[in-house]
């Protein structure tokens, strides 16, 4: 049952009420029983009912159960209430004698309703909950009853309750919230069954736990969902086990830690944005610690357990995760019936709970945590004992639980013995072998075998935060085996290159992995190390360099004869081939043994699926790339390669962004930056749709990090080449918006000076148009010429449709700057034909708008037929900019329509009367201003006076009754939202953290 449906009920049960006699007729009286455990959210719900219209006009009564035996009663009882910070609206009033009550709150004025219940009971004489509960009944007789905390109601109470429901008035609607696992009687949170009348609509409603998404949500709106990456939300939802209490508990505490720790940082001269960007791990969860509320609930719990049942909750926690109950109370230490008895108690004392069938543990994985921290030390080392015997004598035996409860229980050489036998693609198992290797004192040898067990296949699986930490550590021993050490640093440079990101230190890592493998005779692994230096995606190198590299691994696989050696080195081969548009790739990328034997094999084969997809969207070739990306992340999920599914992924996020499709590709590339804080071609997609929009601090903030150096915008050693060219133009034409001319021209020499020294000019295909309009924006008209030859002189003889068409586009560019217009807009119109083919609408768009605004400058020179065909060409841009979410471009276009449209077509003099309605003009200049342009920077982009502009946005704040630019845009927002425009989520900036 969704909230939305039992709001709907209540809000049907409650309407028509107040029209007169029997204004109640033929109303269905409802009743929701809402249960759930502690946290998770039911006075949440009450509150959300109470501000119902329906609930805020009728008369209604809300009390609160105590566990002294006392009611709390929310006042005033009339319609609106004041909804307070407790779990009921307004104050709240101790009407009962309990001897435990909660005191009153301090109240200027006794509410009148609780007044009559106090006028009933003799001088000096405090009524019991029942004879409360039934004055306020009578009295109110309220159309809407909020009960919460059922469990904590008396015998007297719940009859009062049962009575009323058996002949409930018309209309009515009660809400009941209780624990489950605290009933007296379970599943009977009346007390009894209750002789409901037919007319009554009765359900039951079990608040569950939030799944990962709801985790995923809370948390970003309390860290900021930019720092909040997929394996942190699953940590958070796995040790919270989605209670929302618990959660929010959890992530108050992550939050001040890290403001704490961002402090610091700030303290030490790092730039805001370092701040910023730092996302939270798993890790981060698992220090935490454990929220006071749930760790004093769970101890109370515990201690409430008479003390010979206690040891089976220890049990419990030391296994901490659901066992069978044989063995809980083998952990235990409990005899014959002893262990049956005292689980049957700990489940009644709501301290286990049945997991899932014949299985038992926390509700909430942190309990078992709090109470662990609790044991005393002999104790918990001999639950350990006990646990570690227990799973050793199974067949296969759990290696990685059986060391972590010999390292529990303090017997460490049990816990190494046991540390050789770990895998490599388990989570746990990978943290007990960095918790091995951190330990210290280990002979050589067994280092270096738990190291390579660590370090193998450490690019593709799970590895936490601080595998390249120990790694690093461990190849600098001068004890290890030569080739042990080349073989670990090699997986260290894969790790620090592809997952790191940390692309110098990784190829120097690579380097000497090549050199130290080669001289210890093991060239299949030297060929690994040199196929990964020949990877042109990565910055740091020229293509020669990349191309020798690429030679000398394939000379080291041939000489080694292993077949996933001559696998990797074929598929980087086809991976060079394709990035630089060479026709032969295809035919390599076709003989890719899909069908490997090994799983190394497939691994690589999947590798060269997805770094070819990658060159093909590049290139242009998106109907080829898609086969091949499909092929590829379907291959990389079989072969258990989970970070190449990532970098797929993200190749489609860019081809989605090429190809036009816009809508909801902004959810998709933040959810990929959740899960993988470093994608930087999401990011950059981001960013293109920020820009589109006109939401320029957007593009600024998810733009890839970059190295600043005097002031530019240096981003090619920080995320893969060809992700950087696509972010360098965005950047150079973020600036040419702003109209910061000089430093466009500057990022632009720097791009393309960066470009060049890379030699894969193909990658300029997002680039060069950009450079090419800032050096002449700048008057630079010999740069700008010079970078058009160099260009095509790059191209030549290239597969690279998408480079072409953005050639055309330069050529276009750079005539119309010499006045050429005639010729330029044959270069637009060439350009834009290029990219229809291919299909890249958003280009061709802009190409369609630079020939009719060429076409428009020639004036006099175009018939009359010619000038309707411009006009009606650039209202169709118009159109297709606004169904991609291209809002500032679509603006942009229509100012261009206006400025040079002839003056028989324009509207007849005289301005319309648009009375408090907002003019198109009022709408688009709100619709600008929405996205954060200054006025300034609308101005720019409308060819309107600032002053103008400011009007404008004056005049449409007026007219929504908006008070603030914060105000306009949620206004504008929701009005695009309403109108369903097409592509509209596609600029949506990212959120503050």
């Amino acid at each position: 049952m969704y909230e939305q449906t039992w709001e709907r009920r209540l809000a049907s049960a409650l309407s028509g009420t107040g029209t007169g006699a029997g204004s109640g007729a033929g109303q269905e009286p409802t009743l929701v029983l809402v249960e759930g455990d502690a946290g998770m959210g039911k006075s949440r719900l009450v509150h959300r009912l109470l501000e119902l219209p329906q609930a805020r006009s009728v008369a209604r009564l809300v009390v609160t159960f105590q566990a002294s035996g006392g009611l709390v009663v929310a006042d005033p009882l009339g319609p609106e209430p004041r909804v307070g910070s407790s779990a009921v609206p307004g104050r709240r009033s101790n009407v009962t004698g309990a001897a435990r009550d909660e005191p009153a709150e301090p109240a200027t004025a006794a509410a009148p309703n609780t007044a009559r219940v106090q006028d009933a009971a003799p001088l000096g004489v405090r009524l019991t909950a029942h004879q409360a509960l039934e004055a306020l009944l009578a009295s109110t007789r309220p159309a809407l009853l909020v009960a919460e905390d059922l469990h904590h109601a008396d015998d007297d109470c719940l009859a009062l309750l049962r009575r009323l429901l058996r002949e409930p008035p018309a209309p009515f609607a009660a809400v009941l919230t209780y624990r489950p696992e605290q009933l007296p009687r379970p599943g009977l949170p009346l007390g009894g069954a209750v002789d409901y009348p037919a007319r009554l609509s009765a359900v039951r409603w079990r608040l569950e736990p939030l799944d990962e998404r709801g985790v995923r949500c809370v948390a970003g709106e309390l860290l900021g969902a930019r720092r909040c990456p997929q394996e942190f939300v699953a940590r958070l939802r796995q040790r919270s086990g989605g209670v929302p209490q618990v959660l929010v508990d959890l992530l108050r505490m992550l939050r001040d830690a890290a403001d704490d720790r961002d402090s610091r940082s700030e303290s030490h001269h790092h730039s805001d944005r370092d701040v910023r960007d730092r996302g939270f791990t798993a890790g981060d969860v698992d220090e935490a610690g454990v929220p006071v509320r749930l760790a004093e609930l769970v101890l109370e719990r515990t201690a409430a357990l008479p003390e010979p049942y206690r040891p089976i909750v220890w049990a419990a926690a030391v296994l901490d995760e659901p066992a069978g109950g044989q063995d809980l109370a083998a952990v235990a230490g409990c005899q014959g019936d002893e262990g049956r008895t005292a689980l049957i108690a700990a489940l009644a004392g709501s301290v286990l709970r049945e997991t899932s069938e014949g299985r038992y543990g926390f509700a909430v994985p942190l309990a078992a945590t709090a109470l662990y921290a609790e044991l005393p030390g002999p104790v918990r080392e001999r639950l350990h004992h006990r646990a570690a015997a227990m799973l050793a004598a199974r067949e296969p035996a759990p290696w990685a639980r059986i060391a972590r409860h010999w390292r529990g229980g303090g017997r460490t050489e049990d816990w190494l013995r046991a540390a050789e036998h770990l895998g490599r693609d388990d989570e746990a198992a990978v943290a007990l072998l960095e918790e091995a290797l951190d330990a210290g004192g280990l002979p050589a040898d067994k280092r270096g075998r738990l190291a390579l067990t660590l370090a193998r296949g450490a690019v593709l699986g799970r590895r936490s935060e601080g595998t390249a930490r120990i790694l690093r550590g461990i190849v600098e021993d001068p004890a290890l085996p030569a080739a042990d050490r080349g073989e670990i640093r090699l997986e260290l440079g894969l790790l620090l290159h592809h997952r790191k990101r940390r692309f110098e230190e990784g190829r120097t890592e690579l380097r000497r992995a090549a050199d130290e493998l080669a001289e210890a005779e093991r060239p299949e692994l030297a060929a690994r190390a040199m196929a990964a230096l020949a990877n042109p995606f990565f910055p740091g190198a020229s293509l020669e360099e990349h191309v020798s590299w690429l030679e000398r691994a394939e000379t080291a696989a041939e000489a080694s004869g292993d077949r996933a050696a001559r696998t990797a080195t074929a598929a980087c081969r086809a991976t060079v081939l394709m990035n630089t548009g060479d026709l032969d790739a295809w035919r390599l990328v076709a003989r890719l043994p899909r069908d490997s034997p090994d799983r190394a094999g497939r691994q690589q084969v999947a590798r060269g699926l997805c770094n070819t997809a990658n060159g093909a969207v590049y290139l242009g070739h998106y109907r080829r790339a898609d086969e091949l990306l499909t092929e590829g992340i379907e291959l990389a999920a079989r072969s258990g390669a989970p970070f190449l599914e990532r970098v797929g992924r993200g190749t489609a996020l860019f081809r989605d962004w090429l190809t036009g499709r816009w809508d909801g590709l902004a959810e998709r590339c933040t959810g990929l930056v959740a899960e993988d804080g470093s994608a930087s071609d999401a990011r950059v997609v981001l960013a293109l749709l920020a820009l589109a929009k006109g939401d320029w601090e957007a593009v600024r903030d998810w733009l890839p990090r970059a190295d600043h150096v005097q002031e530019s915008y240096r981003v090619y050693e920080t995320c893969e080449a060809p992700v950087a060219a696509t972010a360098a133009g965005a950047h150079i034409r973020l600036l040419l918006a702003r109209q910061h001319v000089d430093s466009a021209a500057e990022a632009a020499a720097s791009a393309w000076t960066w470009l060049a020294g890379k030699g894969v000019w193909v990658w300029g295909a997002e680039l060069a148009p950009w450079v090419v309009l800032a050096h002449v924006s700048a008057g630079e008209r010999q740069s700008a010429q010079r970078v058009v030859a160099e260009f095509a002189a790059g191209l030549t003889g290239r597969d690279a449709p998408s480079a072409t068409a953005a050639l055309l586009w330069c050529r276009a560019v750079l005539a119309e700057a010499d006045g050429e217009l005639a010729e330029a807009r044959a270069c637009f119109e060439q350009a834009g034909a290029a990219y229809a083919g291919l299909p890249h609408p958003y280009a061709r768009a802009l190409m369609a708008e630079g020939a009719g605004r060429c076409a428009l400058l020639l004036g006099g020179g175009l018939g009359g037929d010619e000038v309707d065909a411009v006009v009606d060409d650039l209202t169709r841009c118009v159109a297709e900019l606004t169904d991609l979410g291209a809002v500032w471009d679509a603006a942009r276009v229509r100012a261009t329509l206006r400025a040079y449209r002839p003056a028989a077509q324009r509207r007849s003099p005289g301005r319309p009367a648009y009375a408090e309605r907002m003019s198109p003009r009022e709408g688009e200049v709100a619709e600008l201003a929405a996205t954060g342009l200054t006025n300034r920077e609308i101005a720019a982009t409308l060819y309107l006076s600032p002053r103008t502009v400011e009007q404008h946005v004056a005049r449409a704040m007026r007219k929504l009754g908006i008070a603030s630019r914060q105000g306009l845009a949620k206004e504008v927002s929701r009005a695009r939202a309403t109108r369903g425009d097409g592509g509209g989520d596609g600029a949506q900036g990212p959120p503050s953290p």
